[in-house]
């Protein structure tokens, strides 16, 4: 899909989906073309305030801590039960020697190596968002399924756990970043079965902004630049990942700009 938004060009549904006994990551990229460019923060590595910690009746989330009253709450507008509230701290991601972890850092090594010192990297951001953050932001429709109180758990009508790791990329452009990588657990309302669980999987997000000069010493418009730049991007992970690619393996579409990787 790619939307024409503000002199931006945004390509979205560029994904690697890694099922395997039950573990899943959504590896989802975006390039964003701009006519104005930020400068990009120093500090390239973003971790908070360790790692996350469940405890009886309060976690630690981004550096702050959640108290289970704040985020299971006997409301009408709540639909968080104890059960999810135990998962908002496990944070399987940010454990090295957990296959996620494992995961997240070999995409890390790719952009580390291809990219030196571009990509900011988030994977400890707070799950809790607001409506606005994880929908209106992201351009999802005000009737959209997923805004349902059976598909998303709210905390209040105008909080939720998030849906999706795009609930980051506004307030992280706002802040400057042009280059992020951003990890997390989301979650939805799904019933237990071999192919659905509440915690829907772990997301990586990825986002780079294109100024003029990027586009304009290749000589092709600035759609063009990003969506070539982005298949090569995609491509080359694919590789790092998974060794050398063929037919049967991976899938590039021009129409739906998406790679789709199974297990």
């Amino acid at each position: 899909m790619a939307l024409s938004l503000a002199k931006s060009t945004f390509f979205s549904n560029s994904i690697f989906y890694l099922p395997k006994n039950g573990i899943r990551l959504l590896i989802s990229f975006s390039s964003f073309s701009s006519s104005s460019s930020s400068s990009l923060p120093v500090d390239r590595v973003h971790h908070y305030k360790g790692r996350q910690s469940v405890l009886a009746s309060a976690l630690e989330l981004g550096g702050l801590k959640i108290y289970k009253e704040e985020i299971v709450r006997d409301d009408p507008t709540n639909n968080i039960p104890d059960t999810i509230f135990a998962k908002l701290g496990m944070q399987l991601h940010r454990r090295n020697q957990h296959p996620l972890g494992i995961l997240k850092n070999a995409v890390y090594d790719y952009f580390d190596t291809n990219y030196p010192d571009k990509f900011d990297k988030f994977d400890d951001l707070c799950p809790i968002v607001s409506v606005r953050q994880n929908f209106d932001e992201v351009l999802v429709p005000a009737d959209h399924v997923s805004r349902r109180y059976n598909d998303t758990y709210y905390v209040d009508f105008q909080t939720i756990l998030r849906c999706h790791t795009s609930a980051h990329q506004a307030e992280l452009l706002k802040n400057g970043y042009t280059h992020f990588l951003v990890t997390g657990d989301v979650y939805c309302r799904d019933s237990i079965d071999s192919t659905h669980y509440p915690v829907f999987h772990h997301q990586m997000e990825g986002v780079r902004v294109f100024a003029p000069n990027d586009w304009e010493a290749s000589g092709t418009d600035a759609t063009s630049h990003a969506a070539e730049a982005l298949k090569k991007c995609l491509e080359g992970l694919a590789r790092h990942l998974f060794g050398s690619m063929d037919g049967s393996f991976g899938l590039w579409s021009d129409r739906t700009r998406n790679i789709e990787k199974k297990w």
